[in-house]
Formats: structure tokens, sequence, C-alpha cells
């Protein structure tokens, strides 16, 4: 039987390094936020989303992110509708991704969500990526080309490390590459070995 294993963190904790570390250790890797932007423009679920918010969130006939996220991003209400209509099919397509990756032992969901989605039900174990604040805001702004302002905006949308953490079997405290490879290597042979 496969695990599951969760990976999430905050924006800027470097999940994404840790993704790519496991995965060039033969594990596959699913990012849910790529496939997640796959999906959401298919015809299928552009058709789903333009029907729940309109025609304004097009741009030259095709799905405008950015107007979205400014549509939902402080409104609970609608982004509950938005999540609706795109965490059933993401959470089918992972079921599928599963299916066609059953010969490994584990696989990986890296999610920034993880929690927030309710997807961490379906791990067997969770990993949170952990850095501090001011590292995380320095290689966003860096990455993003973002104000301070707005990746705190961001970070404060999500969930806290404290609470990540609470719900998470291991930890990664990403401050230096080497020691992170270190501590993903540990992780990894314990999931590997229970």
């Amino acid at each position: 039987m496969t695990k599951i294993i969760g990976l999430t963190g905050g924006i800027g904790s470097g999940k994404t390094l840790v993704a790519k570390h496991i995965e060039s250790l033969g594990i596959p890797v699913y990012i849910a936020d790529d496939e997640a932007k796959k999906i959401t423009e298919t015809k299928v679920v552009t058709d789903l989303i333009i029907d729940a918010f309109g025609s304004q969130i097009l741009e030259n006939g095709k799905l405008n992110r950015e107007k979205l996220a400014q549509l939902v991003f402080n409104n609970p209400e609608k982004l509950q509708k938005l999540n609706s209509i795109i965490h059933p099919k993401v959470k089918q397509h992972f079921d599928d991704w599963v299916a066609q990756h059953k010969n490994h032992p584990l696989v990986v969901k890296e999610a920034a969500i993880l929690f927030e989605s309710g997807s961490y039900k379906d791990c067997d174990a969770i990993i949170t990526v952990t850095a501090p604040i001011e590292t995380r805001l320095q290689r966003v702004i860096e990455r993003d080309k973002s104000t301070r302002e707005a990746v705190l905006k961001r970070m404060q949308s999500q969930w806290t490390d404290e609470q990540r953490v609470a719900k998470s079997n291991y930890v990664i405290h990403n401050i230096s590459v080497k020691e992170t490879y270190i501590q993903i290597e540990e992780i990894l042979k314990l999931l590997t070995n229970q």
C-alpha cells in the first residue's frame, strides 16, 4: 500500500526546495498548486467558474486569474464557492495520480493549503516546512518582486507555523540547504521503515 505524505508550509518556507529534493531521491511528488492551475484552465472548470462568478473574470476570452483572486481574496463566501468547484476536481486528479504510482512505497503531495483545504485527511503522515518569518519575507520579496506589506498580507491569510506544526508528524526547519537535505533524508528513512 502506497503511503501518502503531505508536505506543507507557509509562503517562503521552502516547500519547493524540499519537494525537489524528495523528487531527486526518486519519490513521486504531486505539486497541488500547479495541478490546480492546470485543472482551472480546462474548459469544463473554466465554464463552471464563469457560471459562478460571471464573465467579468475573463480577459480576451480566457480566465484572468488575478481578477478572480481579487474577487475571492477578502470574501470567504466567494472563496468557498471557488474552492467547492476546484477542490473536488483536484482531489479526483490526485487520486488518479496516486493510482498511477501505486508501485511506490511513498508519494508526496505538496500543498500550501493542505490543512485549510482539508486534504491533510487523506495523508498518512504530514511534514511541515518552517523558516524564520524574516527569512520567509526576504525569499518571497526577492522571488515575486513583491512588497513587504503584500507578502505579510498573504502570510496572514494562511495558517501560522504553530498551527501547522501542531497537526504535523514531522517538521523541517529550512534555514540552510545542507541541513534541510539532512532533515529530509532522515524523515524519509523513518517513513520508509514504518
